[in-house]
């Protein structure tokens, strides 16, 4: 089995007390690779070596032309080690290779576009009638503790790690304990992209009284951008205060998908097979509550169980796979098929679906469930979605902002009015009309209530990423 160890200070590195663990394939049930066990100690080092390379090194100072053909290169790279990034987070949680394949496509589109956008942003000028002129500028704000999750690891690694080393920043990335991998690749590209050392550093471990804990507790942070879920970011938030380090957290989500009676209904199947079933649900934008206007509801469900039946459940690693026959852990597993029992249907069925062979759930799909079910208020965080009919638009937009999450949600109708108008009435950080999964990366990315705190993506990660500072100049004497 391959080592794969911390990235700090320019180099590979075991941690100090020499301490490992394996890690799992969720398929096979069998370790595949020996990772670098961190804690404290080494957290604190790799936060050492980036508060130098912040303080001493050429990277806040080399300018956005230098750190964009930087970033260039590095994501010139990560396409040419596609395939080991995406067999990585395959063998890490369980993911189907073609979609492990398309979020590698996805980090290196983060790459650019934050290299991009940082190098061609512009800054705000204020003149000013008292002989004076008032301008912008966007400092880097210093060491990002940057905590990644399991189910996306590449893609949403990178979300975080590459607006804060476009800006200027210097970045200890801890991604999750169970999906280690492909953090050190790219940490390894990124020596090989000619990075200074300190710049971009890795470190494994878990969270609470290990390496995790020890980057959101560390003074010489300046930033932490944290995705995962709503308990743990709800603990970040209060230790961060305590040094008052600014935060960013994408938490959890209970994604409600509206389908309305005049919707295309062939089109509204496939967004809602991918949005509960991709990754097999492991997704925080996840649509688990489908609520279905009467007029469509039966030939909808119908059609519905269809699609969901005849996925392609198999061997993640295979091509043809499209549904994987793993969650991304036994812990996970245990959760998920935890919601399939009894008291968390509330009274309400199975339509199809249900636990598999191994650690697997096939795709689900439930029916008469009650409103107040856990299985309806609780992320499950897994293939299973509850089926719910409403009968006007206003009962529709109740049930759905009936959560205490608020990350995302769909609409599928052909109303143009309806869409704006129900879009704008759902409590939710992002719709999607008659999609989903779409993205611009200008756009602010983050929900409300338990769904986190803050937004990133394109000027919203420039503000969260950099200290804003105001420069007042006489120009007239």
């Amino acid at each position: 089995m391959e080592f794969y160890g911390h990235i700090i200070d320019g180099q590979e590195v075991p941690s100090l007390d020499g301490a490992t663990m394996d890690d799992i394939d969720p398929y096979t049930r069998e370790p595949w690779a020996t990772i670098a066990l961190g804690g404290k100690i080494d957290a604190d080092r790799a936060v050492q070596a980036a508060r130098r390379a912040f303080d001493e090194g050429p990277w806040p100072r080399m300018g956005y032309e230098k750190r964009q053909a930087l970033m260039h290169r590095l994501a010139d790279l990560m396409e040419e080690h596609a395939q080991e990034l995406a067999m990585a987070d395959t063998r890490d949680m369980g993911k189907p290779i073609t979609q492990a394949l398309h979020d590698v496509a996805r980090s290196v589109w983060n790459v650019r576009f934050f290299a991009d956008h940082a190098r061609m942003s512009m800054t705000d000028a204020y003149p000013m009638d008292s002989g004076h002129h008032a301008y912008s500028r966007w400092e880097p704000a210093g060491v990002v503790a940057a905590i990644s999750p399991w189910n996306f690891p590449l893609m949403l690694g990178t979300w975080k790690v590459m607006p804060a080393l476009a800006w200027g920043n210097t970045v200890v990335w801890k991604p999750a304990e169970d999906t280690p991998v492909s953090a050190t690749i790219v940490g390894r590209l990124a020596i090989e992209a000619g990075f200074p050392p300190g710049v971009l550093n890795v470190v494994h471990g878990y969270g609470p009284d290990s390496a995790g804990a020890a980057l959101t507790e560390n003074p010489d942070v300046d930033r932490i951008t944290f995705t995962g879920e709503s308990g743990t970011g709800k603990v970040i938030s209060g230790v961060a205060a305590r040094n008052l380090t600014p935060v960013s957290l994408e938490l959890g989500g209970k994604g409600a998908n509206l389908v309305f009676d005049d919707a295309d209904i062939d089109n509204a199947v496939h967004w809602a097979v991918e949005a509960i079933f991709r990754n097999a649900g492991q997704v925080c934008l996840a649509g688990s509550r489908l609520y279905v206007q009467r007029g469509i509801y039966d030939e909808f469900v119908k059609r519905y169980k269809e699609a969901a039946e005849a996925l392609v459940m198999g061997d993640p690693k295979d091509p043809a796979t499209q549904f994987s026959a793993a969650l991304a852990s036994e812990e996970h597993y245990n959760k998920v098929s935890g919601y399939l029992g009894t008291e968390a249907l509330g009274g309400g069925r199975v339509l199809t679906g249900g636990l598999g062979e191994g650690w697997s759930v096939r795709p689900t799909i439930l029916l008469d469930v009650p409103q107040d079910a856990r299985v309806v208020k609780e992320e499950i965080f897994g293939p299973v979605t509850v089926a719910t009919v409403f009968d006007t638009e206003e009962e529709a937009i109740a049930m759905a902002n009936d959560t205490r999450y608020g990350l995302n949600a769909m609409v599928f109708t052909e109303n143009l009015s309806r869409a704006h108008r129900v879009a704008a009435r759902l409590k939710a950080g992002t719709v999607w009309v008659n999609c989903f999964f779409i993205r611009d990366l200008r756009a602010p990315f983050g929900g409300v209530g338990d769904s986190g705190v803050g937004r990133e993506g394109g000027n919203f990660s420039r503000e969260f990423f950099t200290e804003p500072k105001a420069v007042v100049m006489q120009i007239e004497q």
